[in-house]
């Protein structure tokens, strides 16, 4: 199996006269586990409740600013 090195991706040969249907078919084969690893991997990340803590402390100034005019 290929490996991928220093995160490049593979060149998909295309030809000028390939249709739209034939270059997606050539990048479906050319997609190996590999590739897969790279989006399944969990990515530490800012936790979700601190988002909506932070939208929430946000809402009301807001609406506070809209309701003036």
């Amino acid at each position: 199996m290929s490996e991928q090195k220093n995160g490049v991706f593979r060149r998909v040969r295309v030809k000028k006269a390939d249709d739209l249907k034939t270059i997606y078919g050539k990048v479906r084969r050319s997609f190996r586990a590999v590739d897969l690893q790279r989006y399944t991997e969990i990515e530490s990340g800012i936790p979700a409740r601190e988002v909506v803590a932070k939208l929430k402390a946000l809402t009301p100034k807001l609406s506070r600013k809209r309701k003036k005019p």
